[in-house]
């Protein structure tokens, strides 16, 4: 759909329904309607199938969908069943958490390097990836290219490690900093910070004292 700009949620809704199907085929189902699908996902049918119709045609009417077949189109919508490299900026706890989380490389995700200034980090190796200094970002990207830089510093430092990223072409950030990003429009950076997620949840706990 070229020229047509997808909303951001529902690309968050695809991949919730990529997981669903991914859970169903497990459990040995193979057709599910929508309004099955929709209940499993948490949302309403009306808005499964206009996530979907922004794709094409799925399913039949009155059938349903074949589960395998709706997972392989969404799959490839999302560009599943290729590699993305990442190399992770700081690697702290939450780092090197990242590093061990073993659903990633499942999904096509693969950290090929890590970096921070910490003189006592470098040259670790966490899961078989290497924690090289930041100043030898460049050098590596050269030698191990990649199209993902996940962000993992404190805030303070967030912005400036974003700009060496960019600098060194990597046109899309994950970023784990509590703090906003500032970059280019041919940069695509996403926020996932988690402290407002903690404050999101408190405030709904607060509502039902």
């Amino acid at each position: 759909m070229a020229g047509f700009k997808i909303p951001g949620i529902t690309v968050y809704r695809l991949a919730l329904y990529a997981r669903t199907l991914e859970k169903l085929l497990e459990e040995g189902k193979d057709i599910i309607s929508s309004e099955e699908l929709a209940r499993e996902c948490g949302v309403n049918s009306a808005q499964l199938r206009k996530d979907l119709s922004y794709f094409g045609q799925f399913g039949v009417r009155g059938v349903g969908y074949s589960i395998s077949a709706l997972l392989r189109h969404i799959r490839r919508i999302l560009g599943a069943g290729r590699e993305w490299f990442m190399v992770l900026m700081g690697a702290g706890h939450l780092g090197q958490a990242l590093l061990k989380y073993e659903f990633l490389p499942k999904r096509g995700f693969k950290f090929v390097a890590a970096f921070d200034i910490d003189e006592e980090k470098i040259g670790r190796v966490v899961n078989d990836v290497y924690v090289y200094h930041l100043n030898q970002l460049s050098w590596v990207l050269r030698e191990h290219p990649a199209e993902i830089g996940v962000i993992a510093t404190p805030a303070k430092a967030a912005q400036e490690v974003a700009d060496l990223l960019i600098e060194n072409n990597i046109k899309g950030i994950l970023n784990f900093a509590p703090v906003r990003i500032k970059h280019p429009p041919n940069v695509i950076v996403e926020h996932s910070d988690l402290t407002i997620l903690f404050d999101k949840l408190a405030f709904y706990l607060n509502r039902l004292d």
